[in-house]
């Protein structure tokens, strides 16, 4: 959902690896660490084209709407991009809530209304 080739899905999957490696020592173990990896500061923003990780779920609505639902995406502002790119990567609500820092019922609303949002946005 991130990056639109192989190439740069390729270059950000050993980018988030080196940033892991290099931020693994601020580790504490007080959260899960799939939620410390999304909640822990980046050193240097990612650009547009390097923003996409390979997932192999099946089935998953962006694998098969992928052209589309990319290109909705997109358009939502920063938050609401984070917060369905997580909900795309299965993460539970309660995990969202932690990782966005809004409680778990905001997390649902929020996502209905992206959902909405989205589905507006393709069928247009």
């Amino acid at each position: 959902m991130y990056c639109a080739n192989k190439d740069d899905r390729e270059d950000l999957f050993q980018e988030i690896v080196l940033q892991l490696w290099r931020s693994y020592p601020s580790f504490k173990g007080e959260a899960k660490v799939s939620t410390w990896m999304y909640r822990k500061p980046l050193t240097r923003p990612l650009s547009v084209d390097h923003q996409n990780l390979k997932d192999t779920a099946e089935h998953r609505i962006d694998l098969e709407y992928a052209t589309e639902l990319q290109t909705a995406i997109n358009l939502l502002n920063n938050f609401d991009k984070a917060l369905v790119m997580l909900y795309l990567d299965e993460k539970s609500y309660k995990e969202i809530a932690e990782i966005m820092a809004i409680t778990e019922s905001n997390v649902g609303v929020k996502i209905n209304r992206i959902k909405r949002k989205l589905q507006e946005i393709i069928n247009l």
